[in-house]
């Protein structure tokens, strides 16, 4: 197992098969790449499938249990049922979609080995779904959960970015997962720095306190300091964490959380096979030369050896050789 100079063990890899996406989501920032999104048809700067299986067999050597398929939208590759059934056994395998295409491919990703899912659903209304995702597939989204439940990928979790135009959503979508069981409810943090629109953030934190008020039962999870809340749909008699109409929801919200980032254990590879260390990081892209094994190897070593603290580049080493903010990055007009 590799471990980077701060301690830390790299145990998942987050994997990009594509950066195409029948979606236009506004807030989008293409896992840290900025809007690169092209045309629908297969591009030939995309991994084939046997790079990105063999980028898995080496990970797999390092001791790496964990995979996550991200894209653009990884069910636009029709490979992607080979790709899962070829994963690593030891690997467990999940995929973040928009969930358009689960129909009728749900089951058969089962079936090749997929263990978890996470579907993009910004809100219950089909008017406001489609102005933040610029899609008219809302009903198409909701098919999609159900046979995402139906094929056995239970819990499904929701993910949800929280900004200015999804906030008010919040409380519904609480509601939402804990009047249907066998969904959870992800709450992710916008981060302005990637979208270049900060006029769009909001204080997560009034969120925490929402939930917090609401809350039968929270739990802190050490590891990136996060919090899960366990909350009642409104209307509800519930007690407990384990009665029917409680749902869970758990934030995600690495800004200005170094403990977030302390806690990191994945690296991600683009669509186009760049190794890189941190979603907030391009600097240090690493390309894997021809997917020889060989080359694999000595690119992910430098990947882990070269890992910052905290939030890519808002860390650098200062004249003593200690890490600090980046001020100059920081200020930086957007």
């Amino acid at each position: 197992m590799l471990t980077d100079e701060f301690g830390r063990e790299v145990t998942g890899v987050r994997v990009s098969l594509t950066d195409r996406c029948n979606f236009d989501c506004i807030y989008c920032h293409n896992e840290g790449l900025g809007d690169t999104r092209g045309p629908m048809d297969p591009q030939d700067d995309e991994m084939e499938t046997d790079d990105v299986v063999r980028f898995l067999e080496v990970a797999a050597e390092f001791d790496v249990d964990a995979v996550k398929f991200t894209g653009g939208e990884p069910m636009l590759r029709q490979d992607l049922e080979e790709i899962v059934d070829r994963t690593p056994d030891q690997m467990e395998v999940s995929l973040t979609t928009n969930g358009t295409f689960l129909p009728g491919r749900a089951e058969a990703l089962v079936d090749a080995g997929l263990d978890r899912v996470n579907v993009s659903q910004d809100a219950l209304d089909p008017e406001d779904f489609a102005a933040v995702t610029k899609s008219g597939a809302y009903e198409k989204v909701l098919e999609g959960v159900d046979a995402a439940l139906e094929a056995g990928l239970d819990p499904v979790k929701l993910n949800m970015v929280v900004f200015e135009h999804t906030a008010g959503y919040v409380p519904e979508m609480v509601d939402h997962v804990a009047e249907n069981e066998g969904l959870q409810l992800q709450l992710i943090e916008y981060m302005p720095e990637l979208t270049g629109k900060p006029e769009w953030n909001i204080e997560i934190e009034r969120v925490h306190d929402w939930l917090a008020e609401r809350a039968l039962e929270i739990e802190h999870r050490e590891m990136h300091d996060r919090r899960r809340y366990w909350v009642a749909a409104d209307g509800s008699d519930a007690r407990s964490r384990d009665e029917p109409g409680v749902g869970m929801v758990e934030i995600v919200d690495p800004v200005e959380n170094p403990t977030f980032c302390a806690n990191c254990h994945r690296v991600r590879v683009t669509h186009e096979g760049y190794l890189k260390g941190c979603l907030n990081r391009n600097d240090d892209l690493r390309p894997m030369g021809e997917m020889t094994k060989s080359e694999i190897r000595e690119a992910f070593r430098e990947t882990v050896a070269n890992r910052v603290p905290y939030y890519g580049e808002y860390m650098i080493k200062n004249a003593d050789g200690e890490w600090e903010l980046n001020e100059k990055y920081l200020d930086a007009p957007a």
